[in-house]
């Protein structure tokens, strides 16, 4: 099952197109696309038995981020062994968690504002909660995970790391539109494995990130645990789960976005983001 967000309503790809849910639920479902993720289960089974034909075409320009508005949005650093290795760190043995703010959240597709010359990229694999998870067990963790969605965390380094000591975290990684996410979210039925999926990205047609979440240091389910051990995870929170290794900032020399420059994302089952990047 694969959920969109086309002109700002909650959509279900059917086939080679997709369907308006308010329209062929008759009401049920609302368009407003965040209102699934409080009935996920209820929505599923319905999405599941839907055999309508599409009442739409897909078209790139009407895609947005198919969890518009999360109340919580986590992120975990460190979390590929060969990233950890070019940082010249140990690996973490919990997991290394920090936020973006929600205002971030874009669609996969258009223009990003460079706030500066030291703006990063990092494919991430965005995991979406669907049930609400409070001290979540791994075995249990999947059935309270959504689907799946494709990623960038996008970093404005020299805000990232400005301190001393360096603490700006959340503020580095928060600017508008470094945090896009799509084209659309797959249910975890959907791949052959959802612990082990391919992702990369490239930026002005040369490949600069490359792996695979088998190599995760911490696996979706046990950062699920994790993070339900300290709080509610809510139905819509977003966990980008860590980049692979390739970043520019660790790159000699450094690789950072410039403006006019086209950054692609892929994910395995899920597809591409592509954004272009302005001056301020």
């Amino acid at each position: 099952m694969r959920i969109l967000n086309l002109d700002g309503r909650l959509s279900l790809a059917v086939r080679d197109g997709a369907v308006d849910v308010e329209t062929a639920s008759g009401g049920t479902f609302p368009a407003d696309v965040m209102s699934v993720y409080e009935r996920w289960d209820e929505f599923a089974q319905w999405a599941r038995d839907f055999s309508g034909a599409p009442d739409r075409s897909l078209d790139d320009a009407a895609v947005g981020p198919p969890v518009p508005r999360p109340a919580q949005v986590f992120a975990v650093g460190l979390n590929y062994r060969d990233h950890a290795t070019e940082a010249g760190l140990g690996l973490p043995d919990r997991p290394m968690v920090f936020t973006k703010f929600p205002a971030a959240v874009t669609g996969p597709y258009g223009e990003i504002v460079l706030p500066s010359d030291t703006v990063d990229f990092e494919v991430e694999l965005v995991a979406v909660v669907g049930r609400r998870a409070r001290n979540v067990v791994e075995s249990d963790a999947w059935a309270h995970i959504a689907g799946l969605t494709a990623g960038q965390d996008l970093s404005d380094r020299a805000e990232q790391l400005s301190g001393p000591p360096p603490q700006q975290y959340n503020l580095g990684k928060s600017f508008e539109g470094f945090a896009p996410i799509g084209p659309a979210l797959v249910t975890p039925d959907e791949f052959a494995d959802p612990d082990d999926i391919a992702l990369g990205c490239q930026l002005s047609g040369v490949q600069m990130q490359k792996g695979r979440t088998r190599d995760f240091v911490f696996s979706i389910p046990q950062l699920v645990a994790h993070l339900s051990r300290i709080l509610p995870l809510l139905p819509g929170d977003l966990i980008f789960t860590g980049t692979p290794s390739g970043i520019g900032w660790v790159r000699d020399p450094r690789r950072t976005i410039a403006p006019g420059e086209e950054l692609v994302t892929f994910v395995e089952g899920i597809g591409e983001m592509r954004h272009t990047f302005v001056a301020r």
